[in-house]
């Protein structure tokens, strides 16, 4: 409101003021005077407000993995399909394993020949038919055979891929009969439930953030529905070059709604003041850089400087200025004046959204 705006509204409230006194001097005589200008008024009340950071990025999945085979060789068998859903060790590829095998029967004679070679020494050692030096030699050789027979037999299980953790089979990469080695991918596992909320927010909030917070979102994809998770995961590192820090948030996914890629908007809540003092937002006058607003009492008004914080759809909070109880004037105050009477109606605003606002 400028100068010239602020003048005229001076010179036409002092003039309704006028006319309302000059009315109520010639009704004098039956008792009667100036009843006020007639206002709205609303009562500031405590309420719930949550601080929160605005921001924008990704749904992800906890564990996700590209597999690939430890054994190279030729696919005989895919196990699983696309989509499925496996368990934590569920076999999904099967690698030609006929060579392994037969290795495996080789080195299992070979330390059986080892064992019993091993029996005989000791024996004779009993008999003073034998040295220590050829008991030592039988136990090294022994345990070398059972070391060939285990490594063989390891690598012999690993030509079964199977599922590291718990998840739901994504795209298949190779075709039954491909020749694969230890770089050849062979299908994507993802992990569905908890799925993770992924996002960046400015440096300038760093003090605010922390392990546990709460974070809702809503997602493009499904409008409508809101999801909620909370902060498990905040980068020590400033990414550059737009100097923000990665936050992730575990959501449960039981309904597997939720799935990678998924564009989100969030909203991470740094506070929540259970007492904090709201009015109505249209209650706020700004004049010359400051904030102001009408307070009634005892049926004249008075300016009060205040101290905005949180803004939510409709409602302000109000950090220093008035206090919860207090009527605050929300139509009409467009003439209002210090110490002018007034005639308050109270109205009623309610609160349809939620108690959380974003921070500038």
């Amino acid at each position: 409101m400028n100068v010239t705006n602020v003048m005229r509204t001076t010179i036409l409230a002092a003039v309704l003021v006028a006319a309302a006194c000059k009315k109520g001097g010639q009704s004098g005589a039956g008792g009667g005077g100036f009843a006020g200008l007639p206002v709205e008024v609303a009562a500031a009340r405590a309420d719930t407000v949550r601080d929160q950071i605005a921001a924008t990025g990704q749904i992800e999945a906890l564990e996700s993995i590209d597999l690939r085979p430890e054994v190279e060789g030729r696919i005989t068998d895919f196990l699983v399909r696309e989509g499925q859903e496996v368990e934590k060790g569920t076999p999904l590829f099967k690698v030609d394993d006929a060579q392994l095998q037969a290795q495996v029967a080789q080195l299992a004679a070979q330390r059986d020949l080892a064992d019993q070679a091993l029996t005989r020494t000791k024996e004779l050692v009993q008999q003073h038919a034998s040295s220590s030096a050829d008991l030592e030699r039988a136990e090294a050789t022994s345990r070398s055979a059972q070391a060939e027979y285990e490594l063989a037999r390891i690598k012999l299980d690993r030509t079964t891929v199977r599922a590291p953790f718990g998840g739901v089979v994504g795209q298949r990469y190779v075709s039954l009969g491909d020749y694969v080695t230890s770089s050849t991918r062979l299908i994507s596992l993802h992990t569905v439930n908890p799925a993770r909320a992924s996002f960046q927010v400015p440096e300038r909030f760093a003090r605010l953030l922390g392990i546990g917070q709460e974070v809702t979102f809503q997602v493009a994809a499904l409008p409508g529905r809101d999801f909620t998770g909370e902060v498990d995961f905040v980068d020590p590192i400033v990414l550059l070059p737009g100097r923000t820090i990665l936050v992730k948030a575990r959501v449960p996914n039981s309904h597997r709604l939720l799935q990678p890629g998924m564009f989100i908007e969030a909203h991470l809540v740094t506070a929540v003041r259970p007492k904090a003092v709201v009015i109505p937002e249209e209650a706020v006058v700004p004049m010359q850089g400051a904030d102001f607003v009408w307070v009634v009492a005892e049926n004249k008004v008075q300016r009060r400087p205040v101290t905005l914080g949180v803004r939510t759809p409709g409602f302000v909070e109000i950090a220093a200025g008035v206090q919860a109880g207090e009527q605050v004037v929300v139509g009409g105050l467009e003439m209002l004046q210090p110490g002018m009477p007034v005639r308050p109606t109270v109205v009623t605003r309610e609160r349809h959204d939620t108690t959380t606002g974003d921070r500038d």
